[in-house]
């Protein structure tokens, strides 16, 4: 048994128990061959959610922070964040961004399952940004395709992303997932920019319909910075 059907095993039963997880859609994505996960990103604990419920391992950037801490706590969360498919990438600093597009391309190229939040960021408000163009880059770039998924509840059962999640207190979370969108008819536009933002908003547009949030045409990061 993997490290990652491990976790799984242990950590995926605590989850049925506590959470009670409604998952919807999840044999829409494909058995084999790359795919492309994009979500919404409301709190921390999604990235433990995420891999838990889908049967293929997926793969996703997170902070170095994750992997470094000290002492039994730090060599712990490591353990499990590795674990479950966290690639470790310091996205401080301009190549921060061509350091993760060029991990999650790899992800790809050797067929696996690649996780990515396009907003870039945990929403301020609950409300769904605007989606960075990495996420039309990587499935022009390899051909993948994409599948949708939202978040439902997650922000209740760990409010601001920090802290604790309040488990057992009749907080229930929902995962959808969508149909695999498919952008070959783009197939070497990657550099296109108008082609980026309309593969961009098409995949933003299928979260939105999924999770019922309301859309902000905007940055994520741009609402973080102005509070």
């Amino acid at each position: 048994m993997s490290r990652f059907q491990l976790i799984k095993a242990l950590f995926g039963s605590v989850l049925r128990v506590l959470l009670r997880p409604r998952v919807e859609g999840a044999e829409r994505i494909p058995g084999t061959g790359p795919v492309i996960l994009a979500g919404n990103h409301l709190t921390f604990i999604d990235s433990v959610i995420l891999p838990l419920v889908c049967k293929r391992q997926v793969f996703f950037i997170g902070k170095d922070e994750y992997v470094t801490g000290k002492g039994v706590k730090g060599r712990l969360m490591a353990w499990f964040f590795t674990g479950v498919g966290m690639i470790p990438v310091d996205r401080d600093g301009g190549r921060g961004g061509v350091a993760a597009l060029m991990t999650g391309r790899r992800v790809l190229e050797e067929g696996n399952v690649f996780g990515i939040y396009p907003e870039g960021t945990r929403s301020p408000d609950g409300r769904l940004y605007r989606g960075r163009t990495g996420i039309a880059r990587l499935a022009l770039m390899t051909g993948a395709p994409v599948v949708p998924f939202a978040m439902i509840g997650t922000d209740e059962v760990q409010p601001g992303g920090k802290g604790l999640p309040r488990l057992g207190r009749g907080h229930r979370i929902s995962v959808h997932f969508g149909e695999p969108l498919d952008f070959a008819r783009y197939e070497g536009m990657d550099r296109d920019r108008y082609v980026l933002r309309a593969v961009t908003d098409e995949v933003m547009s299928e979260v939105m319909r999924l999770s019922g949030q309301e859309y902000v045409d905007m940055y994520a990061t741009k609402v973080r910075t102005a509070a």
